[in-house]
């Protein structure tokens, strides 16, 4: 296995204790539940890192938990989470180069696990729609307690729907101001579409009075890294509605 350090981030009490009971919720969803997705409908309403923390949760709590970034077109997490380099990642394995053990990584907290993205393949649907995805969840399972999955945003591209189809169910972030029901609402209709099942949904950075740590650091992180990249998928995806919104 690779080894990562993972830069720390410190979370405030009442962030701490929503990641647990989302966590909690989470396990009582139903009976097996190992393997969870985090999606939203469009860029900039804060999914990797609710995606990224709630796994933290996890390990704390004792579980062996991997986390696995799979957006493969656009990863947020590779320099925001991990000093070092990583010479493997989850694109390496989709297209055998390389097994689960080479591209897992070891990080500084106890139970957490990470796969980075890797390089940029020209066929990211393709691969995640392929066998290869679906022995991965599998072995995954196997190998750890809890997988987490952070997959593309609904809005942008499709590959968070087949990411879907492997998964005990999924978790839809809703920027509080971000995005509209509407779209909110044929987000989760996609993925249930695709017999995805939807535990829930997550209101992230709604105002709750002062300026905490999330309300400040995911307008600015997220609206620089993914705009660019998404803006023309989201905009194609749905166009406008009555509203211009």
């Amino acid at each position: 296995m690779q080894e990562v350090t993972l830069k720390q981030e410190t979370l405030d009490f009442r962030s701490k204790e929503a990641f647990k009971t989302l966590r909690t919720n989470i396990e009582f969803s139903g009976n097996k539940i190992q393997c969870v997705f985090f999606t939203s409908t469009i860029p900039n309403e804060g999914k990797s890192t609710v995606a990224f923390e709630t796994a933290a949760s996890f390990a704390e709590s004792g579980k062996k938990t991997l986390f696995v970034d799979a957006d493969l077109r656009k990863s947020v997490l590779k320099n925001r989470y991990k000093t070092g380099r990583i010479q493997f990642g989850f694109s390496h394995y989709l297209i055998g180069k390389n097994e689960l053990d080479d591209v897992v990584c070891t990080t500084n907290t106890p139970n957490l696990y990470l796969i980075f993205a890797g390089p940029i393949p020209p066929n990211p649907s393709e691969l995640l729609s392929g066998e290869r995805f679906a022995e991965f969840v599998e072995e995954a399972k196997r190998e750890f307690d809890f997988i987490i999955i952070d997959a593309p945003p609904v809005g942008s591209v499709i590959d968070a729907a087949i990411i879907s189809r492997q998964c005990d169910g999924g978790i839809l972030v809703v920027g509080s101001g971000e995005t509209s029901y509407r779209y909110a609402r044929k987000t989760k209709e996609q993925l249930e579409k695709a017999g995805c099942k939807i535990f829930g949904a997550v209101l992230n950075k709604a105002s709750i009075g002062g300026k905490g740590y999330y309300g400040k650091y995911y307008g600015r992180y997220y609206g620089k890294y993914y705009g660019k990249y998404y803006g023309k998928y989201y905009g194609n995806y749905y166009g406008n509605d009555e509203d211009g919104n």
